[in-house]
């Protein structure tokens, strides 16, 4: 007995829904403008989904997919043109108010996997968005790489691991800082997050500016770090208490920072050392922390969802602003497909088994007026929208791949024995400390 299809009309007020869930209420339909908050946002949503070569092409999907989803409703508006500029007009005001309500159902849907050992664990990184190589372009968001590249905008975001979806953002042009663009998203974070980062973000500077914000750090040490051991700053030292002083912070009469060093070995059998604020074991372990850092390549899945799957790895705005606003949209999207998926999800179900790239593949045919042969509900889709579980036969690994990165190790952070001159500055230091 074959399995009943269900409409295109169907489907699209399913999709319709599961959108308006994470929606707050607080956005109108009927405003008196043809693009009204809601119908805005649910097509920018779509935009940011649907596939096409050219932006007019994923509008014409998205604005065709709105249409129909509200077919007695005042038609909103015909041109490209109009819808950007409503979105970059408001756009930022409805980023505040929805991304609050969406960070709040996250922790709803993602609540068995919230916490990684008792630790609220977000993942800091960056990556590179390639725009068209338009005059406004390279003057405003400008080259960071070698003559004649395109303009990039660096893109560093805050992942929680448990779930993979992105938490903050923020946008820079191709020479930001990836350290400030971070900093600047410190006051997103919960209050005693674990801020997890690889070999780049080494800093005191940096490390103490995420400490100030109430959180905690477990950060990757390469050959570049210089720590003293046996400096007597710390109330309680033992095996594994190290201190990063630089020289010039010495000067200005800084204090140290005092961490904790653990060595594990990576997947490769090489030592790897992580450096870290929690200085009792009993609160992050080594194997802990090993697994909550084997995670950290959760990120690294989310830049490939965004660039690969969504294939938003390059703007196609040929303006600056818009290249911004395309990009601030794209991430939205990539977050509300993980949400939709996340309710969706079943009980049973882990949340790494799921596969963001089948529940793409089902929303654009929701989207394009397609539905496959025994196609059910929506969410019966999504909720079996599972990672292949097949053996592959051959390794996945490329036989020729002319640009692949081949970068060395970070190797291990050099450790000294404190000078007898360090040892007196820090306890002049720390009976300031104990006077305060």
């Amino acid at each position: 007995m074959s399995r009943p299809r269900v409409s295109v009309q169907v489907y699209l007020t399913q999709l319709r829904q599961s959108i308006a869930d994470l929606l707050p209420s607080g956005l109108p339909l009927i405003d008196g403008r043809r693009w009204s908050d809601r119908i805005l946002v649910l097509c920018a949503i779509l935009f940011s989904w649907a596939a096409g070569r050219t932006l007019i092409e994923r509008f014409s999907v998205a604005r065709d997919a709105v249409v129909k989803m509200y077919p007695s409703r005042k038609r909103p508006g015909r041109t490209y043109a109009g819808f950007m500029k409503a979105l970059v007009e408001r756009g930022q005001h409805l980023f505040s108010v929805l991304i609050e309500p969406l960070r709040g159902r996250l922790e709803q849907a993602a609540a068995p996997c919230w916490r990684m050992g008792g630790w609220l664990v977000f993942a800091a990184d960056s990556s590179k968005l390639d725009c068209p190589m338009t005059p406004a372009n390279e003057g405003e968001i400008g080259c960071a790489s070698k003559a004649k590249s395109w303009p990039q905008m660096i893109l560093a975001t805050f992942v929680h691991l448990g779930s993979g979806l992105p938490w903050c953002w923020r946008l820079g042009k191709a020479c930001s800082s990836e350290r400030e663009l971070v900093s600047q998203m410190l006051d997103d974070l919960p209050p005693r997050s674990l801020v997890v980062g690889d070999a780049g973000f080494i800093g005191c500077e940096f490390l103490k500016t995420v400490l100030a914000f109430g959180n905690h750090l477990l950060i990757r040490a390469g050959a570049n770090v210089y720590l003293i051991e046996k400096l007597g700053y710390a109330v309680k030292e033992y095996d594994g208490i190290v201190y990063l002083w630089p020289k010039d912070m010495q000067k200005l009469g800084r204090t140290p920072l005092v961490l904790r060093r653990i060595t594990l070995l990576d997947g490769r059998n090489r030592r790897m050392v992580l450096l870290t604020s929690v200085l009792e074991v009993e609160q992050l372990s080594d194997p802990l922390a090993k697994e909550i850092y084997s995670r950290r390549w959760g990120i690294e899945l989310f830049y490939r969802t965004l660039k690969q799957t969504m294939d938003r790895g390059k703007m196609l705005s040929d303006c600056p602003t818009h290249a911004e606003v395309e990009a601030e949209w794209s991430m939205l999207g990539v977050l509300m497909l993980g949400m939709i998926m996340l309710e969706a999800k079943a009980p049973e179900t882990a949340i790494d088994d799921q596969s963001i790239a089948q529940a793409l593949r089902a929303v654009r045919d929701a989207m394009g007026g397609r539905i496959r042969a025994g196609r059910r509900k929506l969410k019966v889709v999504l909720r079996e929208a599972l990672r292949d579980r097949y053996v592959r036969c051959g390794t996945k690994k490329a036989r020729h791949w002319p640009h692949r990165k081949n970068p060395k190790p970070p190797g291990e952070p050099q450790a000294r024995t404190a000078e007898p001159e360090e040892v007196q500055l820090a306890q002049q230091l720390t009976c300031r400390r104990t006077a305060a």
